[in-house]
């Protein structure tokens, strides 16, 4: 079996531990990825100790907690608190999700928090989605048309038109399902990974789009689409719940459609 050794800067070590305050009986444990790029040390974990009498509900909560009474020099995204932004997105306890809508009573013991995995980390809990957003990019996700718009009117679709693409306008553009995927994580600088994948779709069937066939051009590559192996972590790890695995199985069968005539 093959045996792999992580570099000695990049081996964890043991952080920093901040207890709790006197008094305190409702206790939770987090234990946090810590990790300065300005610093010569090496990443570590470092364990908060927070009274949950005086914490809101949200994992997001307990990190807010964390840099706003604790240690404020800890990193990471957030904004709308609702799980739409996709900013929060880390590992919580093993899987990839959004810490906005993750309720620390779903969680017994321990809560361990990482940046998403196989990216470089910009610093602790904040992952370099500089290539995830340029391959998003790269599908050009807009409308791109031919024909004149309607001189008096709007770009208009029937009702079953506008449900094809229910479950693909939903992405959030988290990254939680592309770094979830080994294929990405081996392939990722020319897989476009699932999340992306899911948003060509997205413009693949909808009705108002008349670049189908560029778009099918550009995905039919051996790495672009066709590194997806079913693997189905993607689907399995969507906070928002999609399907992107579906998405990528129908772009490969329209694929397949178009070749059969």
């Amino acid at each position: 079996m093959a045996e792999f050794t992580l570099p000695k800067n990049s081996v964890l070590i043991e952080g920093k531990t901040f207890k709790a305050p006197a008094g305190a009986t409702n206790i939770r444990r987090f234990e946090v990825y810590r990790w300065d790029p300005s610093s010569s040390e090496n990443p570590r974990i470092d364990a908060f100790e927070l009274d949950m009498d005086s914490c809101g509900p949200m994992v997001l909560d307990a990190i807010l907690k964390i840099k706003n009474e604790i240690d404020s020099s800890l990193t990471f995204r957030r904004s709308c608190r609702e799980g739409v932004c996709g900013s929060c997105a880390m590992t919580i306890n093993g899987k990839n999700s959004l810490a906005c809508t993750k309720a620390i009573d779903s969680y017994s013991g321990t809560i361990k928090i990482y940046p998403l995995p196989h990216m470089q980390v910009v610093k602790d809990l904040v992952a370099d989605l500089t290539h995830f957003y340029a391959q998003y990019a790269s599908i050009k996700p807009w409308i791109e048309t031919q024909t004149p718009a309607p001189a008096d009117s709007e770009r208009l679709q029937s009702k079953e038109d506008r449900e094809k693409l229910d479950g693909l306008y939903d992405c959030v553009l988290c990254a939680c399902c592309s770094t979830s995927c080994p294929s990405y994580w081996w392939n990722s600088e020319r897989y476009l990974g699932p999340a992306v994948l899911l948003q060509a779709y997205r413009w693949l069937v909808d009705s108002r789009d008349e670049s189908t066939g560029e778009r099918l051009d550009e995905l039919e590559d051996p790495f672009k689409l066709y590194r997806c192996h079913t693997i189905m972590n993607c689907t399995d790890t969507c906070p928002k719940g999609l399907n992107p695995a579906k998405a990528i199985a129908e772009t490969k069968k329209l694929l397949v459609q178009r070749k059969l005539g």
